[in-house]
């Protein structure tokens, strides 16, 4: 028995005409097109597939002989019909109900992503900035046509799809098909005679066109934060434009660094002032003194960390809550001998007093504590097992002869 499944989906008998299963055609595309129809994507790619076959007079032909495992192996391929239909239509896209096969057409344009490079200072207080970009526009004189209405016509060689398939013979009964991007047109499915040409976009359908985007950086935003616009990416005729996204990028800062809502800094003090107290003053991002004063009697140790609440950054979009500022301290002890010998017991008496010293064993050695790097002594342990420390008087190993 024939097989008659194609003609099943198109709802016609295996003796329609071509004018029959063109009107089928056309009538159950626009009832299942994905556009109208999400949920019948699969039905829509039967009713694409039944089309593709039986409007082509080769196809058809051998569909009606040998069904669609003749197809299959008549094309050379397997793998069933979803392979087959790729290897056709070189895949799906919507808004083209006539003729003769599918191209594959993007229904939104890329998104454009561009950095932009801002200080810590521009986040604290916020900044607004213009941006100049080169985009492509529609040609507003011949409106996305390329040239004079009608002037635009399917490339017959491609049948509009943008690419052309042969068929070669790779032995007994065995065939390749290979795809490539149709000569006639270029891939665009779509021919345009050169008189007929748009001379605005010289056929292009669309031009460069500058854009000034006004941008405003919020109080707050973080490294790495995106800024869109909505729809002023490149356009194209019959797609919609993408975005374009600007992505903070934070400069590093000669004092500060964020972390979250945080502020931290490093500041380095005198031993005296780590003992005896002190005030700093602290150029804030907005450009405020901030003076910050420490009691005496209250010691600062190496390495510890103080905080002022509500000197840290704004928190995106609730601009008045802050978080806070940290700052790291480092003590800069005062060189040796800093002090006369004579006024070092006078130093000790101002301090507190010293914890009581272990009383030595009777065999106990004295030694001096000097300043060393460890580092050196590692270097001079591996030289000596590379055999190669001259330093030390070794020098290349000599091996005795027997007499």
């Amino acid at each position: 028995m024939a097989d008659t499944r194609l003609y099943e989906i198109l709802s016609v008998s295996p003796n329609a005409s071509d004018v029959e299963i063109k009107k089928a055609y056309r009538k159950l595309a626009k009832e299942y097109h994905p556009d109208k129809n999400p949920d019948a994507g699969d039905r829509f790619k039967e009713i694409s597939f039944a089309h593709e076959v039986l409007s082509n007079p080769e196809k058809r032909e051998l569909y009606d002989k040998y069904g669609e495992k003749g197809l299959r192996e008549g094309a050379g391929m397997g793998g069933g019909m979803d392979d087959l239909l790729s290897h056709i239509f070189g895949g799906f896209g919507g808004g083209m109900f006539g003729g003769g096969g599918f191209r594959q057409r993007r229904r939104r344009g890329e998104d454009l992503f561009h950095p932009l490079k801002v200080t810590l200072e521009d986040l604290y207080n916020g900044k607004s900035t213009k941006l100049q970009l080169s985009k492509n526009v529609i040609c507003a004189v011949c409106k996305g046509a390329g040239g004079k209405a009608g002037a635009v016509r399917t490339c017959q060689g491609c049948k509009g799809r943008g690419i052309k398939v042969t068929i070669r013979q790779i032995g007994p009964g065995m065939v390749q098909q290979m795809q490539s991007t149709c000569n006639e047109c270029s891939g665009e499915g779509e021919v345009l005679n050169p008189k007929d040409r748009c001379k605005k976009c010289q056929g292009k359908k669309v031009i460069k066109e500058s854009k000034i985007l006004e941008v405003h950086v919020d109080k707050g935003m973080n490294d790495s934060q995106k800024i869109t616009f909505r729809g002023e990416g490149d356009q194209e005729p019959g797609v919609e434009p993408g975005d374009v996204i600007l992505v903070l990028q934070q400069k590093d800062h000669e004092l500060f660094t964020r972390q979250g809502d945080d502020l931290f800094m490093t500041k380095k003090i005198h031993l005296a002032e780590a003992l005896c107290g002190f005030h700093m003053v602290i150029k804030h991002l907005d450009k405020r003194n901030l003076v910050v004063k420490y009691p005496a009697g209250q010691v600062i140790e190496p390495g510890c960390i103080r905080g002022v609440i509500g000197e840290g950054m704004p928190a995106y979009r609730r601009p008045y809550d802050k978080g806070n500022l940290y700052v790291k301290f480092e003590i800069e002890f005062p060189p040796n001998n800093f002090i006369p010998g004579d006024k070092i017991s006078l130093l000790e008496s101002l301090l507190p007093s010293r914890p009581k010293q272990p009383s030595p064993v009777e065999d106990a050695e004295e030694v001096d504590l000097m300043e060393l790097d460890p580092r050196y002594s590692q270097k001079r342990k591996e030289a000596y097992e590379d055999g190669s420390d001259d330093e030390a008087g070794h020098g290349p190993r000599v091996q005795c002869a027997h007499q």
